[in-house]
């Protein structure tokens, strides 16, 4: 099972990923994704929802036309894990896509 980051891990993690930031009142990050399209968004979130399941870590999200909103949390260690900084890490490549 994966451990949840450390505050010194945490912060470390949150200064290499562009736009993310901490979920207040949750032991999480989020961030919101714009597109120019509803279709590109969709296909953002396809080619996520890819990579997602390869890692068996999956994303919270939503989406509302052009814009994804993204947080990140493992739930079974109850907070922030070196998974959602991969996987942020991960979405940010594919965004620029």
């Amino acid at each position: 099972m994966p451990e949840k980051l450390s505050a010194a891990e945490r912060a470390k993690a949150l200064a290499g990923l562009s736009g993310w930031s901490e979920l207040s009142g949750r032991d999480a990050i989020a961030k919101s994704f714009k597109f120019k399209t509803f279709s590109e968004a969709f296909g953002f979130m396809a080619r996520v929802a890819l990579a997602a399941e390869k890692m068996d870590h999956h994303p919270e999200w939503s989406n509302v036309y052009n814009k994804v909103d993204v947080v990140l949390s493992t739930h079974s260690a109850g907070g922030l894990t070196e998974l959602d900084v991969r996987l942020a890490q991960k979405m940010d490549l594919i965004a620029k896509l």
